[in-house]
């Protein structure tokens, strides 16, 4: 895909230092920078940061839409690349699976899909990288799991522990455990064998988080937790280092977060319907108490932009704040410093909102159009240079 010409944006109003302004902005070479050249009217529309997402795993469903119906990963990624770029993502983290659980949660599946995403990523739109859950409980898999963060040069880990919660429901809702064992491929009877065999090594799971801890901090990987249930086990996560709360299931989890500066991921979807999809915490209700500082997809790329309007429309929170949230807090979070804002110098990682129906018509990612689309795609298509550029690179989403 080939860069944009030199351009400035002009007429819109642009996100910058924590306000909007009515001013241009100019991209060159994949960068923001200064400058007189050539124009592109955006008169009626908002230049905003590229979103960066932390967690999602929309991925699955255009890997394998059906359960048992699964496409070649390669097509699933490039499927996924676009959903992510129509929605204004620029970077996006795939939430993959590293579970006793096995299917599609396997450690043999995570490395399939991180060869496929090694593979892909020179043809990528938007900055695909991965983020592997872990389950506390496949310790037997450690070195193999710091080998593959390694070799594959995965940035983000978070740890999990569903060990209690599936079983519950294997006790309690049989039929939903049933469920559950067939999402991963396995009948209930197998799925109920592996869950006892990750049981019996919960006394191994202390001694197996500290060994991850400690290599990933050589590798320089960033790492966290996910659906903490209380404080106590923020904490406990903390104190290895692993200071990212990914979900956490209540207030008393987030507040516990906040108290010992750890930032605090919350789900978009959970904002834009009013209420978690698994029956937790609001989201909202944490904003509105100033206990979350990142929003993710979660499970549908389009929520993170509807998330921060609607903290918005709510009075929760300003337009810079409500989308610093799935902007510039992501890019901090994961020490990602060249991106997440519209400054001089940094990548061109930027949307471009229409004001009055709020759609995002344009994408930009590393000086690239990922996506372009409405008004916005006549006025960019009205310069000669990006005319001649898109000629010589053919179609938008082709590589």
């Amino acid at each position: 895909m080939t860069l944009l010409p030199p351009l400035r944006l002009t007429g819109a109003e642009i996100l910058r230092d924590g306000e909007m302004q009515r001013r241009s902005i100019a991209l060159a070479d994949g960068r923001i920078t200064r400058g007189p050249l050539p124009e592109v009217d955006l008169t009626g529309y908002l230049v905003l940061p590229g979103i960066i997402d932390l967690h999602g795993d929309a991925f699955e469903r255009h890997i394998a839409p059906r359960t048992g119906a699964a496409f070649p990963m390669r097509a699933g990624l490039a499927s996924t690349d676009r959903d992510a770029a129509a929605h204004g993502v620029t970077t996006a983290f795939l939430a993959q699976g590293w579970s006793w659980e096995g299917g599609h949660r396997s450690p043999d599946y995570a490395e399939a899909l991180m060869e496929a995403l090694d593979a892909y990523r020179p043809h990528a739109l938007t900055d695909l990288r991965v983020q592997v859950r872990a389950e506390t409980h496949l310790v037997d898999q450690g070195p193999r799991l710091i080998e593959a963060v390694r070799r594959h040069r995965v940035g983000f880990v978070v740890f999990n522990d569903h060990t209690a919660e599936v079983q519950d429901m294997r006790r309690m809702r049989p039929v939903d455990f049933a469920m559950l064992a067939r999402k991963v491929g396995r009948t209930p009877e197998d799925y109920g064998v592996t869950l006892d065999r990750a049981l019996a090594r919960a006394h191994e799971v202390p001694r197996h988080l500290c060994t991850l801890a400690e290599s990933f901090d050589e590798l320089g990987v960033i790492y966290g937790s996910h659906d903490d249930p209380d404080g106590e086990t923020r904490e406990r996560y903390s104190m290895i280092g692993a200071r990212i709360a990914e979900f956490p299931t209540n207030r008393r989890a987030a507040a516990a977060a906040r108290a010992m500066m750890n930032p605090v991921l919350m789900g978009a979807p959970n904002v834009v319907r009013g209420r978690s999809q698994a029956g937790n915490v609001s989201a909202s209700d944490l904003v509105a108490e100033g206990l979350v500082d990142a929003l993710v997809s979660d499970y549908h790329y389009p929520a993170l932009a509807l998330a921060a309007w609607e903290l918005v429309d709510r009075g929760l929170a300003t337009l810079p704040r409500a989308w610093a949230m799935i902007s510039t807090r992501p890019a901090e979070i994961l020490r990602m410093p060249d991106r997440g804002r519209l400054s001089p110098g940094l990548r061109a990682d930027l949307c471009v909102v229409n004001a009055r129906t709020r759609m995002v018509e344009a994408t930009i990612t590393g000086g690239r159009l990922s996506w372009l689309a409405g008004e916005a795609a006549r006025r960019f298509l009205a310069v000669p240079q990006i005319q001649r550029a898109e000629m010589s690179a053919g179609p938008l989403a082709a590589e």
